[in-house]
C-alpha cells in the first residue's frame, strides 16, 4: 500500500549533465505523525522513498538521484540527500545538512546544521554530527558511550577546518574548548578522568590526515562534481 502521492508541485534542478524534477509529495495515510493530507518536501521519483515504514520527507528537503529513504528515517528542513546515498533505521538529516555519493547514515545518527557527509563513509549508532562537519571517511567519526556524568554518548568528528568537534550533551565545540569545560565542570573527578580518556582515543582514532575528493566541492554540490542551481 503506498503512502503518499506525487502532487502537481514540481521543483527543477539543473545539474551539469542532466536536469532533475523533484516532485511534491502528500501523504495519503497516517503513519507516525504524520497525517493523511500533510504536504512533504521534494523527491524525483517513487524509489527514493519506502511505502513501509514511517520515513518521510519533511518541509523542503530534497532526495533525488539513487538516493533512498526508508524504515523510519526523515529528512527535514532545507536539508539534501542525492547520488546513491541512503539514510535508514531511525536516523534524522536535517538543517542545511547534505548526504551524498555512496553514504549511509543509519540507527540513531542526526546529521544536522551544515554538515556535509559523503563519498563511502557510514555514520551510525548514536552519533550527532552537527554543523561544520565534513565527514568522508568512516575514520572522521567516533561515539564514545555512553560515559560520563550524563551516562550518554559523545561524539567527536571532522569539521571542515579539519579539526576534531565535540558533541556532548549541550556542548558543541572544539576538542580544547571541551576539555576546558570537563575540568570547569568536573574537576579531576572520575568523570572527568573519563571524558579526557575520550578526547585521548578520539585524537588517535580520528584521521585528519585525508584530502576531500576532488569531485567533491563544498557547498550544494552533486555527484561527480555536478552543481545545482534551482
Amino acid at each position: 500500500m503506498k503512502k503518499f502521492e506525487f502532487t502537481e508541485e514540481i521543483k527543477t534542478i539543473s545539474l551539469l549533465f542532466r536536469t532533475a524534477t523533484l516532485h511534491r509529495i502528500r501523504a495519503v495515510e497516517e503513519f507516525g505523525l504524520v497525517k493523511v493530507g500533510d504536504l512533504g518536501g521534494w523527491i524525483e521519483k517513487e524509489e527514493n522513498l519506502s511505502h513501509e515504514g514511517k520515513a518521510w520527507v519533511h518541509g523542503d528537503a530534497k532526495v533525488f538521484g539513487n538516493a533512498v529513504v526508508r524504515d523510519n528515517a526523515v529528512v527535514r528542513g532545507d536539508a539534501v540527500v542525492r547520488g546513491d546515498a541512503v539514510v535508514r533505521g531511525n536516523a534524522e538529516v536535517r538543517g542545511n545538512a547534505e548526504v551524498c555519493d555512496n553514504a549511509v547514515v543509519c540507527g540513531n545518527a542526526m546529521i544536522c546544521g551544515n554538515a556535509k557527509v559523503y563519498g563511502n563513509v557510514m555514520v551510525r549508532g548514536n552519533a550527532e554530527v552537527y554543523d561544520e562537519a565534513e565527514i568522508f571517511s568512516t575514520k572522521h567519526v567516533l561515539v564514545i558511550g555512553a560515559i560520563g556524568s550524563r551516562d550518554d554518548f559523545t561524539t567527536f568528528y571532522r569539521d571542515k577546518e579539519n579539526e576534531i568537534t565535540v558533541k556532548c550533551g549541550c556542548f558543541l565545540g572544539k576538542m580544547d574548548k571541551f576539555l576546558e569545560k570537563v575540568t570547569q565542570t568536573h574537576g579531576d573527578s572520575n568523570y572527568a578522568l573519563v571524558y579526557r580518556a575520550a578526547v585521548e582515543v578520539a585524537r588517535l582514532q580520528i584521521d585528519l590526515s585525508g584530502e576531500a575528493p576532488k569531485n567533491v566541492r563544498r557547498g550544494k554540490t552533486y555527484v561527480d562534481g555536478t552543481m545545482a542551481r534551482e
